[in-house]
């Protein structure tokens, strides 16, 4: 059984963090902006990151520093992307070199991310006059894990962090994240970094395959706005200090810890849907009753992708035929004579649409339904037996604003 429990990054034993501002954010000297995550010991490591072509520095370097899979520490601004930028990959390892000094580990073994604008030189020199101040700052703690938190924000409203513990091989092991994303969040992930820590002892072969099933289930599941970001990182470190015997394939304490990695990873991947640039409403749709898994999965990513959707959301209008009109150009084939579709929340529960048909409906059951923040929209499509849920948000006048003067 999976619990969630307090601590973010620093619920697993031996992992301590620290969140400091050192001058990347020029124009908010009281936001933090620098994070530092380390462990007491060395780590197995893995991470997967954007599927955009144009990759970040930091994304390049930490390629390098996880071909052996092991990892002690990450290290992760915000307020400048290092991507497209002046000597980007030159200075993302003098931050890991920096932050190896401090730490007293190889640079190797350090893990580096960015997040903000694209294509400006990273003010390397404030990072690296502020790590001795951001080391000295590690605390393992509930507040450690907050400033760390927040100092990754770019547009984010909320903080991003969560932790859960479960038993493994009779053994308690415990999962903490943190995560921002906000805007540029896509299928297949979007301008998201996720860190998460454990204390289970797994190899980093196990522990890869595990990342790759949790995020296929979770920030692989959600969007914002369409965009697919050039920083995209979610790492995980594991330091085996739950004293549990080591997981080296497949079996019932891997299942154990790759579900309590899902859930926790649900959980993030959910705050970062609703926590959409502007975003007022969290979108959850479920189609059922599909061929497969993967064909309900791409029908419910194609809904909550849809812009003519999301402002049906926005404006609380249950305008059911632009999900019809999404599904359909989803590249899924099904039958739209099949489909029904409701329209639920807090509110209550309200069926719009049966055998591909308008019903008639109480539209303002309807406008109430879709005024509460969380939203669902529950499709089912009488193919086969697959299932699956997506998550985003809708789009609102506030999304053009915080995008139109991003930069500047």
């Amino acid at each position: 059984m999976t619990n969630f429990i307090d601590g973010g990054v620093c619920a697993a034993q031996g992992f301590r963090a620290a969140g400091i501002h050192v001058g990347v954010k020029t124009h908010a000297e009281w936001k933090k902006d620098v994070a530092l995550i380390v462990s007491d010991t060395d780590c197995t490591a893995a991470a997967l990151f954007t599927k955009n072509v144009v990759k970040a520095a930091p994304i390049q370097v930490d390629i390098q520093h996880l071909a052996d899979g092991k990892a002690r520490a990450i290290i992760a601004n915000s307020g400048n992307a290092n991507a497209c930028a002046p000597q980007g990959e030159e200075n993302a390892k003098r931050i890991c070199a920096a932050a190896a000094q401090a730490i007293g580990c190889k640079p190797e073994d350090v893990l580096v991310s960015s997040t903000g604008v694209i294509g400006q030189r990273i003010n390397v020199e404030a990072i690296e006059a502020g790590i001795p101040a951001l080391y000295d700052a590690l605390e393992r703690s509930d507040e450690a894990s907050d400033a760390a938190g927040h100092a990754i924000m770019t547009t984010d409203t909320l903080k991003k962090e969560a932790a859960v513990e479960t038993i493994v091989g009779g053994k308690t092991v415990r999962i903490g994240g943190i995560a921002k994303g906000s805007g540029m969040i896509h299928p297949n992930m979007g301008t998201m970094l996720c860190f998460l820590t454990t204390d289970c002892a797994i190899s980093s072969e196990m522990i890869k395959a595990a990342l790759l099933e949790a995020v296929s289930v979770s920030f692989n599941r959600i969007s914002v706005d369409g965009d697919t970001s050039t920083n995209d990182t979610c790492c995980v470190l594991a330091n085996g200090l739950a004293g549990n015997e080591a997981i080296t394939s497949k079996g019932p304490d891997y299942a154990a810890f790759s579900e309590a990695l899902k859930v926790l990873c649900v959980s993030m991947a959910k705050k970062m849907a609703s926590d959409g640039e502007g975003a007022r409403h969290l979108i959850t749709c479920t189609v059922s009753g599909a061929e497969s898994e993967q064909s309900a999965e791409t029908l419910a990513k194609s809904v909550i992708s849809s812009t003519l959707t999301k402002a049906a959301i926005f404006g609380a209008d249950a305008n059911w035929g632009r999900v019809l009109c999404a599904m359909g150009y989803s590249g899924e084939d099904f039958d739209p004579d099949k489909v029904t579709v409701h329209f639920a929340s807090a509110a209550g529960n309200i069926p719009v649409c049966a055998n591909g048909r308008g019903l008639d409906f109480d539209e303002a059951l309807a406008k109430r339904i879709l005024t509460e923040h969380d939203v669902e929209i529950n499709i089912a499509i009488g193919e086969g037996a697959g299932s699956c849920t997506c998550w985003g948000c809708d789009i609102t006048y506030d999304y053009i604003k915080i995008n139109g003067d991003y930069r500047t």
